[in-house]
């Protein structure tokens, strides 16, 4: 396993505009890439048309064809993997549930229920991204911690380092996000059951 020093020295190079930056980085972080494409693929359907490899490699192509992608350190790097990995499981469920319903119905989600993506969840993943959206319009390093923890399986420390922030810090932006995040979720789930025939 690479030292998180090495990691974080190419990643500079990289943002720097070295390639060759790149082709010594990509061994050193495949395998954090593939455990993190591995967590969002494991509650997917077997018949699902994207595989861990794609979803490794349309992130990677998103994150290299961002504008301006400098990474700061090898924490950074991850939390921003993780959520493009989860911005193309978000697009490939709103154009799947648009295909099958017909239309983009939302349907009330738990946060522990939430990274399930499989036929019966479209609906579930999209009403969270939804509700991240809106905690990142009106607190977006709560809605950073939420990405980097429950997306990108980032330690308390992890995140710490990416955001400049403390640990202690972290774990109340997680709480209130977190919360926060229920509250939205239950009064969905509220107004659903209100609104059905």
């Amino acid at each position: 396993m690479a030292c998180s020093h090495e990691v974080t020295q190419l990643l500079i190079e990289w943002s720097e505009g070295n390639q060759s930056a790149l082709d010594r980085l990509m061994p050193l972080v495949y395998a954090e890439l593939r455990r993190i494409a591995a967590r969002y693929m494991a509650a997917q359907r077997p018949t699902h048309t994207l595989q861990t490899t794609a979803l490794i490699h349309e992130a990677y192509l998103r994150m290299a064809n961002k504008s301006g992608g400098k990474w700061t350190n090898r924490a950074h790097f991850f939390g921003v993997a993780a959520k493009a990995m989860r911005n193309i499981l978000v697009d490939h469920a709103r154009a799947e549930h648009a295909a099958r319903r017909g239309g983009q119905q939302k349907q009330a989600v738990s946060l522990d229920d939430a990274a399930l993506v499989s036929a019966e969840h479209f609906a579930n993943i999209l009403a969270l991204d939804d509700a991240l959206k809106d905690l990142g319009t009106l607190c977006p390093r709560q809605s950073q911690v939420v990405e980097l923890r429950y997306f990108g399986g980032l330690s308390n420390e992890e995140i710490a380092e990416a955001l400049s922030i403390s640990p202690e810090t972290v774990m109340r932006d997680w709480r209130a996000a977190r919360a926060w995040l229920y509250l939205q979720l239950d009064s969905s789930s509220s107004r659903q059951a209100q609104s059905a025939p």
